[in-house]
């Protein structure tokens, strides 16, 4: 008699296990959902800054909140969506702007920069809502800041050097205008995440959320 060949469950959650391993329309609607927030969220007049007017908007909220609610794939999903939106020609940007010209000015590299911050911020909010029960937003903000801190400043001066011809020293001077507000809206993000979560609670339990 052949002995019976063991198949993995899968992964465990919330103490069972799950075979799930691919999205489904739940997933795809969320993607979509998020991806028209974040949309709804830069139709919001932004705030002109330095010479250079690049504005402050609620994009960022928009990137954060789509990462720490969705998760890495589904979170960076989203904001791909709304980004190829813009790209096509689309008026999703800030000040309804859209199209490949985009990529000339000089927010080209804050916009480059919405994908990888909604994957870091998607990867430490999952780890933070799988281990840690408390002080979820605290550490749901540190996740956005580090996002924030490792993606979107970078490339956002990156871009303000390639497309505004600025110096190192002046492309980090016209991008420190835009941290105040980036704390603001990851203090939102966090708030709104946890309160989402707490709704939700099987939200990033997904396999591959």
């Amino acid at each position: 008699m052949q002995p019976t060949e063991k198949t993995s469950p899968g992964p465990v959650v919330d103490g069972r296990p799950s075979s799930r391993k691919r999205w489904d329309t739940t997933d795809l609607s969320l993607v979509a959902v998020f991806a028209a927030l974040i949309a709804a969220l830069a139709i919001v007049p932004g705030i002109p800054v330095g010479p250079l007017g690049v504005p402050i908007t609620l994009q960022t909220l928009g990137v954060m909140l789509t990462g720490v609610v969705l998760g890495p794939g589904r979170g960076t999903a989203a904001v791909l969506l709304y980004l190829a939106a813009g790209l096509i020609g689309l008026p999703v940007f800030s000040g309804f702007s859209g199209g490949f010209g985009v990529l000339a000015g000089p927010s080209a590299g804050y916009l480059i920069a919405f994908p990888p911050a909604a994957l870091v911020a998607g990867l430490l909010a999952r780890a933070v809502l799988r281990r840690a029960a408390r002080f979820r937003t605290v550490l749901l903000f540190l996740a956005c800041v580090v996002a924030s801190l490792s993606t979107i400043h970078p490339l956002g001066v990156a871009g303000l050097m390639v497309n505004a011809d600025l110096s190192l020293r002046d492309a980090v001077l016209v991008d420190a205008a835009y941290l105040p507000g980036d704390i603001v809206k990851n203090v939102l993000a966090a708030l709104l995440a946890v309160s989402v979560h707490r709704a939700f609670p099987r939200l990033l339990a997904r396999p591959r959320a």
